[in-house]
């Protein structure tokens, strides 16, 4: 993604992605705390890479692939809401980086304890 525009229609988005997810989907979504952290829209805006970060993190295989079951139904939402010329096809992904930050801050803690 690069280019205002593109930047510009990402946050967009981000916002009405967040807003569907919460409303639309509350009672569906298999349990667990999701967070949209990102979006990357396509120069074209033909497509979109939504990444996603789960609590749970057992459960993120799970929601991914009900995300992604759902992605039409969603885009579909989106395009209601939204005005561009064609609405982006939406690819759910797994964001992991929450993740590998707390593995660093872990191994970082116990690299600071005393040894006894």
């Amino acid at each position: 993604m690069s280019g205002p525009r593109s930047e510009r229609v990402a946050g967009l988005l981000r916002r009405e992605l967040a807003d569907i997810l919460q409303r639309s989907f509350e009672y569906e979504l298999p349990t667990g705390l999701i967070s949209l952290t990102d979006v990357e829209v396509a120069r074209d805006l033909s497509h979109a890479k939504v990444y996603v970060a789960v609590l749970e993190i057992e459960q993120a295989p799970e929601i991914i692939a009900f995300l992604n079951e759902h992605a039409g139904q969603v885009r579909h939402e989106l395009g209601q809401r939204i005005r561009l010329r064609l609405t982006p096809a939406l690819k759910f992904i797994h964001d992991t980086s929450s993740e590998s930050g707390q593995r660093i801050e872990q191994l970082l803690a116990a690299a600071r304890k005393p040894r006894s």
